[in-house]
């Protein structure tokens, strides 16, 4: 007999599902609608749901809460304030334009909080209370135009702080006063004229600093002098920064430095000479053409140079000596035509060289990168040659041990062309001496002074572009024999030229006669400075007899009217080298002048 079922008694599917319910909203609010509280554990993902407030009913345990994507105009006081246990804030491409005071209060546990992407514009003190645990602030892509003093005095544990993209153009004195324990800072695309010094001054943990996209012309000696924790500084794209003053990094003592797409023309030597633990330098996309010998030895711990894209034409030999820990250098997509070997101090304990996209002529001068092709790292693509004809466009790798003949091979350098060997200039005028040569690779061209010193580009006497000698306004001490030397990596070839200097105003102001005087001879040679034009106008055998028979005249007429003596006497002109090659050396000959 069946027993009828009361309504008490009676099984409902559903109300188990009611019961779970009930249990998870009892506790504080469930899941707003609009948000996704599934996909993650205590997490509310309310992304791009075009919300114009802070949704109602947000679990109190929550610990993610992403609010990004939405249309929040503003954040009222506590609003948040049930959230204790939220450890990251997600309020990214929102319309804020103004946070009140107090704005976090409660968010105790506030690891992360980002407010990229909005309209904030003035961010006062008081802004951020209550956030004592918070990290990480991004506030990157806003329009604030400045920091005011304790703008962020409540985030005593902060260690990232991203304020890029914003109109920043004033940072006060007082604006990071607090950040005691800030690690890093990005300052970039944004309207500062200056450095903010004495603001980055109260940062004594700032371990790195990145300055972007800034329109900056200068980097004042002491600007940085407050970081001494600093280790890693990064100056990017600053195009109206040509130079380094020589204490613009004075106080730091950097491990990396990175100096790239700015002005600089050389390499900022007395910059740097301080950083003795700088490991990592990066010059890249400045228009530094050379980098010169020995000036990067004070930076004894640096182990990789980056100077890709850089314009650079030379690399002197020694560039890298007294750097024993080198073992990185990209020079890629640069003018270089080739790269020595002795421009480093162990080329065997080179790792890593970039040195793709160069001109590089394959001579005797890239043996050395045949050698050690086999362990060298040359990143993506390895170089290749650009000349000769023969080898052009063949990638190092692919040509084997055994080279065939003419290949990688240089010509010593030989002086082809030339000045005078006898140069006479007046005294406070110009003297120019010419001097070239021939060879594979093409020679360089240097000249010694009388003295035996090397002469430079610059100063009174200096050697031009194509090899040329000037001395500008002669003076007596210049005279003497100037040496050519021409040379290349196969060799080198020298010729003499002789200064002769004209006095044309003795110390007692009277125009006196030419004494010009060679090494070796007998005694000097008087003529003044008429003589020494009717000379080279008529030549030397008509004034010979001209002299001849003058001596003649006054000798007849001494005997006739009393003792007239006179006395003369002529030299030789110093010996000249002529330059044969086949003799073996400079043949000397001598003429009677």
């Amino acid at each position: 007999m069946a027993t009828a079922t009361t309504p008490q008694q009676a099984w409902h599917p559903w109300r188990p599902l009611l019961v779970l319910l009930l249990l998870l909203g009892g506790g504080g609010g469930g899941c707003p609608a609009a948000c996704d509280c599934t996909s993650r554990p205590r997490a509310v993902l309310c992304a791009h749901r075009r919300l114009e407030a802070v949704p109602g009913g947000l679990p109190p345990d929550t610990e993610l809460l992403d609010l990004s994507g939405n249309r929040l105009w503003g954040l009222q006081r506590g609003m948040l304030s049930r959230l204790g246990l939220l450890q990251e804030l997600d309020l990214s491409d929102n319309q804020l334009s103004a946070l009140e005071p107090g704005a976090f209060l409660g968010l105790q546990s506030l690891l992360t909080l980002r407010l990229r992407g909005n309209r904030l514009r003035i961010l006062g003190p008081g802004v951020f209370s209550g956030l004592s645990a918070l990290t990480l602030l991004d506030l990157r892509l806003n329009q604030i135009v400045l920091f005011l003093d304790g703008a962020f005095g409540e985030l005593g544990s902060l260690q990232q702080l991203e304020v890029g993209d914003n109109h920043l153009v004033f940072v006060a004195p007082g604006a990071f006063a607090g950040l005691a324990k800030l690690r890093s800072l990005t300052l970039e695309r944004c309207n500062l004229s200056t450095v903010p010094g004495p603001a980055l001054a109260r940062l004594p943990e700032l371990g790195a600093l990145r300055l972007r996209d800034l329109d900056i012309g200068r980097l004042p000696a002491g600007a940085l002098g407050g970081l001494g924790q600093l280790q890693e500084l990064e100056i990017h794209r600053w195009p109206a920064l040509e130079a380094l003053e020589p204490g613009s990094l004075a106080g730091l003592n950097l491990s990396s430095l990175a100096i790239t797409r700015c002005n600089l023309s050389a390499v900022p030597f007395q910059a740097l000479r301080h950083l003795s633990f700088l490991r990592v330098l990066d010059l890249s996309q400045n228009p530094i053409s050379a980098i010169p010998a020995r000036r990067l030895s004070p930076l004894v711990r640096l182990q990789e140079l980056r100077l890709s894209g850089a314009g650079l034409t030379s690399i002197a030999a020694h560039a890298f000596h007294g750097l024993t820990a080198f073992h990185l250098l990209d020079v890629a997509d640069n003018a270089l035509q080739t790269l020595e070997e002795t421009a480093f101090p162990s080329p065997d304990k080179l790792v890593t060289l970039r040195l793709s996209g160069n001109p590089l002529t394959c001579d005797c001068r890239l043996l050395w990168l045949l050698r050690l092709r086999g362990r060298l790292d040359f990143g993506s693509s390895a170089p290749a040659c650009a000349g000769p004809q023969h080898v052009q466009g063949k990638s190092l790798r692919e040509f084997s041990d055994i080279l065939p003949p003419g290949h990688f091979t240089c010509q010593p350098a030989l002086i082809r062309k030339s000045g005078p060997r006898w140069v006479i200039a007046e005294e406070g005028r110009r003297a120019i001496f010419s001097c070239s040569g021939d060879g594979d690779p093409a020679p360089t061209v240097s000249w010694m002074r009388p003295q035996g010193a090397w002469l430079g580009r610059a100063g009174r006497v200096r050697v031009l572009e194509d090899g040329t000698l000037e001395i500008r306004s002669v003076q007596l001490r210049d005279r003497g024999p100037y040496v050519c030397v021409v040379s290349n990596v196969a060799g080198n070839d020298s010729l003499r030229t002789w200064l002769e200097v004209i006095q044309v105003e003795p110390p007692n102001g009277t125009l006196s006669d030419l004494n010009i005087t060679v090494p070796g001879g007998p005694g000097p040679f008087f003529l003044d400075s008429r003589g020494v034009a009717m000379v080279l106008a008529v030549g030397f055998l008509p004034f010979l007899t001209s002299v001849t028979l003058c001596f003649g005249l006054i000798a007849l007429w001494s005997k006739s009217k009393g003792r007239v003596k006179h006395h003369v006497t002529f030299d030789f002109v110093a010996p000249r080298p002529s330059g044969d090659k086949k003799s073996g050396g400079n043949r000397v000959t001598a003429k009677l002048f």
